[in-house]
């Protein structure tokens, strides 16, 4: 059967190599996506672990970095599940229905929500990690001034002081830091639901 010119026409808009497109975008997604929330964790989890030798008492509270930080591979997920969902393959006549369109639009989505997650969990690590070992140590400094005047010293139960202050103001940061992830995943959503066309012979 030769080539009509619906044939042709959607032959020129749906490429049979535009779902690699598609694919790559949910490829870059969730590897970008899991990079950032692995170096994330990564970082706040060293802080973590350093403050916890000397102030063991904080390890629960300041988990929020680690949290935040997995929250990211979390969006990366949620995108490159839509996103190879909405690949299709050929049609019974062996034609692509994946358009070009589509392909660069998924294609801009992931790189959209993967590059942002990527920024956002280093922003969060290298911030996680200053401010967790910074309330640790001001937490311990407060100790001290503390058990000057009591007998015997104090035990794990002290008053942190100030340092709460500090805490306040590192999961400020952090908020703001996982907020970038967060803004790529919206817009990433709002590229992926854009109405596209899927090509047909008939």
């Amino acid at each position: 059967m030769g080539f009509n010119e619906n044939y042709v026409a959607g032959f020129d808009a749906c490429p049979t190599w535009a779902p690699v497109l598609g694919y790559m975008g949910a490829a870059i997604c969730i590897i970008f996506a899991n990079w950032g929330a692995a170096v994330g964790t990564w970082k706040c989890g060293l802080g973590l672990c350093g403050m916890g030798i000397s102030h063991p008492n904080g390890i629960i509270k300041n988990l929020i970095g680690i949290i935040m930080a997995g929250v990211l591979g979390i969006f990366g997920l949620i995108v490159s599940i839509i996103l190879g969902g909405g690949i299709t393959g050929p049609d019974e006549n062996g034609m692509a229905t994946y358009s070009q369109f589509n392909g660069w639009s998924d294609f801009a989505a992931g790189l959209c929500c993967g590059a942002t997650c990527l920024a956002a969990g280093y922003a969060t690590g290298i911030a996680g990690e200053t401010s967790i070992l910074a309330v640790g140590v001001r937490a311990m400094g407060n100790k001290h001034r503390q058990s000057r005047g009591a007998p015997g010293g104090v035990g794990d139960d002290f008053d942190e002081g100030d340092a709460g202050k500090l805490y306040i103001a590192g999961v400020t940061i952090l908020s703001f830091a996982g907020a970038l992830g967060l803004y790529g995943f919206i817009v990433a959503l709002i590229i992926a639901s854009t109405p596209g066309y899927y090509c047909s012979a008939n």
